[in-house]
């Protein structure tokens, strides 16, 4: 039977610092107040629920994966591209994750640290479902930014769509290229 202790209440603590972790890569596009962290890591959940069962892989596990992928910014932030070039944030990101996970019971440490090892060496249809569904939320709410007038946001969607491998993604993300984010309240409105 899992030890629950102060380590795993600890830790569940921890995670709530997602809710007050902003993307900062937006503020790049003008954007003031981005998402949070844990804003992001919701909708890439929902979306790789979507996009795991069009492509008919394990929903849950890429759901899981999408859930936990940021869980190391807790500690080390949200480092933009620009960071990145001068930053080991991969190391870094890995050390605190173990950090993170250390002290929780076994088996719940055994699977975070797998399935986010396994989201980190994109070797699986999960784990490149998992990341497809991080970018193509990035680049959903940087349309969001986009719609409401800030216009250095379209550089993640010129960009980013270069790096989705999945068909269905790819799909999606020029469905989305197309729509303004209220249309769908637009079509609410119109009954």
């Amino acid at each position: 039977m899992a030890k629950i202790d102060k380590h795993l209440a600890d830790f569940l603590y921890e995670l709530g610092m997602m809710k007050k972790i902003s993307h900062c890569g937006t503020k790049f596009a003008g954007v003031k107040h981005p998402d949070s962290l844990a804003e992001h890591t919701c909708r890439a959940a929902q979306l790789g629920f979507i996009l795991a069962n069009l492509e008919a892989a394990d929903a849950g596990k890429v759901s899981a994966m999408c859930l936990l992928h940021d869980v190391a910014e807790i500690r080390i932030g949200d480092a933009h591209r620009i960071a990145k070039r001068y930053l080991k944030t991969e190391e870094a990101e890995r050390r605190s994750f173990e950090e993170q996970t250390e002290n929780l019971p076994a088996e719940v440490k055994t699977k975070m640290r797998n399935l986010w090892k396994e989201f980190d060496e994109q070797k699986t249809l999960e784990s490149q479902i998992a990341r497809d569904s991080d970018l193509l939320e990035t680049m959903i709410q940087a349309k969001e930014y986009l719609d409401i007038g800030h216009k250095a946001a379209k550089r993640w969607l010129d960009n980013g769509s270069k790096f989705l491998k999945t068909k269905n993604a790819k799909i999606l993300f020029k469905e989305i290229s197309k729509r303004q984010f209220t249309d769908w309240w637009d079509l609410l409105n119109k009954v």
